[in-house]
């Protein structure tokens, strides 16, 4: 990304641990209709981290069909994700039997507390599950609910990432509490990336606008009717809400300020 008056900035360099990043945008594997159509829309978004769901989608057995193969000499990393665990425990054993067979240790940490309506997630166990797998050398993404002291809480517990849901999974809502994302950010001193309930390219601009360190999506491109093209737009929606936000808004005022001075106006 390149800022005028700014220099190069590699602003669009996302550091998560130890780990670096071309892109802000994470993008998921769930809700299409074949290996190859994921790839493809993947590829169109510029994502360079896709999260798997590894209870549900083969990256461990090389005798079946394997989602790593299909993404074969890419640039695209795998992001493990527990979803289904509604335990620390569950999701603990998921992890390092992940590991073992793969070699992976950045990982998205999801607890799911609610398990039937919201999908929220449960953070105690989040952040019990936390406090084990960073001890045994994971990066940890961890999802969780839009409090701040909750996400300080999982900073503590040694989080590399901080993921609040911008509105439940899967619901489109875009999101639905911006002043809470914006207390996340405040709260503590790692990136910060909006998951869950991002329903088009503008949702996604206004959590990068809000200072968001990135955006996951996963249904928003999957669902839409053209996944290609949605893909494509969340690439640009990713850069263009991060380059609003350093730019800096100009603020919101109740009346018209006139863009035209009136200095030098001709008079009648």
């Amino acid at each position: 990304m390149h800022l005028t008056n700014h220099g190069d900035v590699m602003d669009n360099i996302l550091k998560i641990g130890k780990y670096e990043l071309g892109s802000r945008l994470i993008v998921g594997s769930g809700k299409y209709a074949d290996f190859e159509t994921t790839k493809a829309a993947t590829l169109a978004s510029g994502s360079e981290l896709i999260t798997v769901a590894v209870r549900r989608l083969n990256i461990t057995d090389p005798n079946k069909e394997n989602l790593r193969d299909t993404f074969a000499g890419t640039n695209v990393k795998f992001l493990p994700n527990s979803a289904g665990c509604v335990t620390a425990e569950e999701a603990i054993t998921t992890f390092r039997l992940t590991r073992e067979a793969t070699g992976i240790d950045l990982i998205k940490l999801e607890v799911i507390g609610d398990t039937q309506k919201t999908l929220y997630p449960d953070v105690l166990e989040t952040i019990k599950a936390c406090e084990v797998l960073a001890k045994e050398g994971f990066t940890i993404m961890a999802y969780t609910s839009d409090d701040p002291i909750m996400a300080k809480r999982l900073e503590d517990a040694g989080a590399a990432a901080i993921m609040p849901l911008a509105a439940p999974i899967g619901s489109g809502l875009g999101v639905q509490n911006p002043y809470n994302i914006v207390f996340v950010r405040e709260a503590v001193n790692l990136p910060v990336i909006v998951d869950a309930g991002i329903g088009c390219a503008s949702d996604a601009v206004y959590a990068m606008e809000l200072g968001a360190d990135g955006v996951l999506t996963n249904t928003a491109i999957a669902q839409a009717q053209n996944p290609m093209v949605m893909a494509e737009a969340m690439k640009h929606a990713i850069v263009a809400g991060r380059m609003s936000y350093l730019a800096g808004r100009i603020p919101k005022r109740p009346y018209a300020t006139a863009s035209s001075p009136v200095d030098g106006m001709i008079q009648f």
